[in-house]
């Protein structure tokens, strides 16, 4: 087991459950909740296998993606107020996360062959699109939208992964360079604030 598919399908689960609290906010009966926990963390990767041509899409092909994610949802369920109180751990988690989830959607588009502008956008589509499908369902605007920054750091990640591969850097330390680039700009993003303008 590689460290990128451990933190992928630890990132999977940690979606499921960020889901999951969704659902269980907006007082969801189990099938509503366990719904939005799954499409949370599918949705992202299903989008850009689907956009890809890439069928059948990654979790069907590896049955340790659905047992992580009905793993988060029961979570959610039995310890849902234990869990919120972790809500910094998974915070960490889900940046991780986002940033694995971006190297690995622009990774795939990549090794399929399509533009390296286009392939950046699958990387940022792999991150954030489970999100935006959890907020639509929950009837809020979803996070991308808003002016606190997300997506961006996942294009500027994409956009650093693909000139460090034109400059000749190892696949491995891109990877690790990029990851961490991701998961500190998110980091800092949040500690300090960083919004895009409000050009309302």
């Amino acid at each position: 087991m590689t460290i990128l598919y451990f933190i992928d399908i630890v990132g999977t689960m940690v979606f499921a459950i960020s889901g999951a609290l969704a659902g269980r906010d907006k007082k969801l009966d189990f099938f509503g909740i366990a719904a939005v926990g799954l499409i949370t963390a599918i949705g992202g990767g299903t989008m850009r296998d689907i956009l890809l041509g890439s069928t059948p899409v990654g979790w069907m092909k590896d049955l340790i993606y659905l047992a992580m994610i009905g793993s988060g949802i029961l979570i959610s369920l039995l310890f849902g107020k234990a869990v919120l109180k972790l809500r910094r751990t998974f915070f960490m988690f889900d940046t991780v996360g986002i940033a694995v989830f971006t190297v690995l959607g622009l990774q795939k588009a990549l090794t399929i062959g399509v533009h390296p502008v286009i392939a950046i956008m699958m990387g940022m589509v792999s991150a954030v699109f489970g999100g935006v499908i959890r907020d639509i369902v929950c009837n809020e605007i979803p996070l991308i939208f808003r002016k606190e920054i997300y997506a961006l750091t996942c294009l500027c990640g994409g956009i650093l992964y693909v000139v460090l591969q034109r400059m000749g850097l190892e696949q491995g330390w891109n990877i690790l360079t990029t990851v961490l680039f991701i998961a500190s700009f998110r980091i800092l993003a949040v500690k300090f604030k960083w919004q895009l303008p409000d050009i309302s």
